[in-house]
C-alpha cells in the first residue's frame, strides 16, 4: 500500500507541475508478418534413437566412448515454397559433457555428467533436388557451409550449386545422424542401471 501511495503522489505532483518537468517520448513499434504456408517437421520413429543396453565394461576407462552412430529420417512438409530454419532447444541444458554446443544426456548420481549428443543433417533433398545445408551462428547474417543441428544455431538449405543463401522449400527429406559420446568409465560411479536420457526439441522457424 505505501508503494502505491507514493507512487499515485508523484503523478499528482508531475500533473500539477508542468512547466517543471521537460516532456519527452519514444516511439513503439511491432512488426512481424504472417506467412501464407505453415510447415510440419517429422521424425521416423517418433524421433526416438534407442542406442539399446550397454555394460559399464563396453565404455573406455580413460577415455570417452562413441556409440554405434545412430540415424532418423526428417521429413519437413509445407504448404508451399517456404524458406524456414531449425534449431534445437536442449531439454537436458547444462548436462553436455563433451561439448556445451552439443545436447546434454542428463546427470547421474546427482552430480555427474553422463556425456553428449550431437546431432547432424546429411544428404537433404529440397523438392526431389539435391541442396546443401547451411548454418548461421550471426542469427541468419552470415551463412556457411556446415551440418551441424542444434541449439547454438540456424540450420537451413542453399542450392547445391549456388551461394549460402537460405531457399524457399516445400518439401526437405534428410538424414538425422546422432553422434552419442559417454565420459569415461572412472568418472562415473555406475551401482544401479543409469539411463541415457537425451532430450531435445527441434523447432522450426520462418525465415
Amino acid at each position: 500500500m505505501e508503494k502505491t501511495t507514493r507512487a499515485a503522489f508523484a503523478f499528482l505532483l508531475a500533473a500539477c507541475a508542468p512547466g517543471v518537468f521537460a516532456a519527452s517520448s519514444a516511439d513503439l513499434s511491432v512488426t512481424g508478418s504472417i506467412t501464407p504456408s505453415s510447415c510440419i517437421p517429422t521424425l521416423s520413429n517418433d524421433g526416438v534413437i534407442d542406442h539399446g543396453k550397454l555394460t559399464a565394461k563396453d565404455l573406455g576407462r580413460v577415455t570417452p566412448t562413441l556409440l554405434d552412430l545412430a540415424e532418423i529420417q526428417l521429413e519437413v512438409i509445407c504448404e508451399g515454397a517456404t524458406v524456414f530454419t531449425l534449431t534445437t532447444f536442449d531439454n537436458r541444458a547444462g548436462t553436455s559433457a563433451i561439448n556445451p554446443a552439443h545436447h546434454g544426456l542428463g546427470m547421474i548420481n546427482d552430480d555427474q555428467k553422463l556425456g553428449s549428443v550431437a546431432f547432424t543433417l546429411f544428404e537433404p533433398v529440397a523438392d526431389a533436388v539435391p541442396v546443401k545445408t547451411i548454418v548461421s551462428r550471426s542469427g541468419g547474417a552470415r551463412w556457411a557451409e556446415n551440418a551441424y543441428l542444434g541449439h547454438e544455431a540456424l540450420t537451413s538449405f542453399a542450392a547445391a550449386d549456388g551461394p549460402n543463401t537460405p531457399i524457399a522449400i516445400e518439401v526437405l527429406n534428410a538424414r538425422l545422424r546422432a553422434f552419442t559420446i559417454i565420459v569415461p568409465a572412472r568418472d562415473l560411479t555406475v551401482l544401479d542401471e543409469v539411463p541415457i536420457d537425451g532430450q531435445a526439441t527441434l523447432q522450426l522457424k520462418y525465415w
